[in-house]
């Protein structure tokens, strides 16, 4: 189903929906990337002269680490199927100073829309393109099978039972040269260096070489050889370009590390010069990749920062201003982490559970014993840095170390974690916490 098909179901109350089966709390932040969302499937609905003129608002959530800030809006792309990359702000440098340039991020959406592209359209093909790398392969094992259908088929039922996988079968790999280019100078060349890669491994062309390999690995190379001739990488690559442009999502973390004025020395030399570099890409300009021209104006920028020492008034005027809808996250309580642990659609719990059930152990939490985790994680956030739902992974690994460690050989019984098991296993936290505390 296309991007605007699915958001024509999609209302920002569903969109809600959807969010609240994987994220807990932070409604404010949900209802606003709803409407943003909703707001792209209205604007495909406008008329061509108008569409042009309906640029996307960006959005800049501010709050601590592990709160939900990333999860949000790769929940979001996953839900309508658009293309999203995730980039650090202090990743990049202004010009002039070794590093990644603004421009990157641009390329890599376009890489995760070709990528999309590709995997939706080898979904509608994907069982004939199996059935035709199944048939080279038994000719090749059984070379009757190219006359005998009966015999073909019979065989086929016996390949996909696995009877085979212990054969051996010759098969023709097409490899292509690859030359070692490497150039080294300041930042914004990692592009050239590709192109000069593809360019010359074009001249150099491919090598055929036969390999003897066993029947599942000649069965995975024959349907990658399949699927190379059955899609048309040029129209995935349009189709990508277009997408990325009308429907790209970039989030970029840590936009609080680049803001501030300069000093004109030390390491932070270039907070500025990115914000300045950011500016063009946000406001909409075109990027040049090796597939293309790609207009940024319709993509959604989602910014994210603690702001801990910093805040968003520190950012330069023209890039605040690209930045419209603002929303704090809040910090995480013991509620919240306890409905972290119990509510979403594949909770730690659960894939905890999950995991140790393949020992053949069946595991139980009481309530309180839940309660008690989310409490500790609240006290440790309270205490040392904040990281949000994060330090619930430190927590459960400690509570869970012992029964994970030893879990296959306990055999099939059933474990039940209570209160007193939790307070056992991450009482030494408290107790070491409170000892620091002490020492001078």
């Amino acid at each position: 189903m296309k991007y605007r098909e699915i958001g024509k179901y999609l209302t920002p109350k569903e969109i809600v929906r959807e969010l609240n089966q994987h994220i807990v709390g932070q409604e404010e932040a949900k209802v606003k990337v709803a409407i943003a969302l909703r707001n792209r499937w209205r604007r495909f609905q406008l008329p061509e002269d108008l569409r042009e003129e309906v640029i996307p608002k960006n959005i800049l959530m501010i709050g601590p680490t592990g709160v939900g800030k990333t999860e949000i809006a790769r929940r979001l792309a996953k839900l309508v199927q658009a293309p999203m990359v995730k980039v650090e702000a202090t990743k990049f440098t202004e010009v002039g100073y070794v590093g990644r340039d603004v421009d990157s991020m641009i390329r890599d959406l376009v890489q995760e829309s070709i990528r999309l592209v590709r995997e939706e359209r080898l979904q509608t093909i994907l069982e004939k393109i199996k059935e035709i790398a199944e048939t080279r392969l038994l000719i090749k094992l059984f070379p009757s099978c190219a006359s005998n259908l009966d015999e073909r088929e019979r065989n086929r039922k016996m390949l996909r039972e696995g009877a085979y996988n212990n054969l051996q079968v010759e098969v023709e790999i097409e490899e292509k040269q690859f030359p070692q280019v490497q150039i080294f100078g300041p930042q914004g060349l990692e592009e050239i260096e590709i192109q000069m890669q593809s360019m010359f491994s074009n001249i150099m062309g491919s090598k055929s070489t036969r390999r003897l390999v066993t029947v599942p690995e000649a069965l995975k190379i024959l349907q990658t050889q399949e699927e190379n001739k059955s899609l048309n990488m040029q129209e995935i690559v349009n189709e990508a370009l277009k997408r990325a442009e009308e429907t790209g999502i970039v989030f970029i973390d840590e936009m609080d590390k680049i803001a501030g004025r300069e000093k004109g020395y030390g390491p932070d030399v270039s907070r500025e010069g990115v914000q300045r570099d950011l500016l063009p890409i946000v406001e909409g300009t075109t990027v040049q990749t090796k597939y293309g021209q790609i207009k940024t104006d319709h993509i959604l920028f989602i910014g994210a920062g603690a702001f801990h020492t910093t805040k968003p008034s520190d950012l330069i005027p023209e890039l605040q201003g690209r930045f419209p809808i603002r929303v704090e996250l809040s910090s995480l309580k013991a509620e919240d982490f306890y409905r972290i642990l119990k509510e979403p659609k594949h909770s730690l719990l659960k894939q905890y559970e999950a995991l140790l059930k393949t020992e053949g152990l069946e595991l139980e939490f009481k309530e309180e014993a839940v309660m008690a985790i989310a409490k500790y994680t609240e006290f440790l956030n309270e205490k040392l840095e904040d990281i949000g739902a994060r330090r619930l992974y430190t927590l459960m690994e400690k509570v869970l170390e012992e029964i994970s460690f030893h879990g296959s050989e306990m055999g099939n019984i059933k474990i039940t974690i209570d209160e007193n098991y939790v307070h056992q296993r991450l009482k030494s936290f408290s107790e070491k916490l409170e000892l620091s505390n002490l020492i001078l």
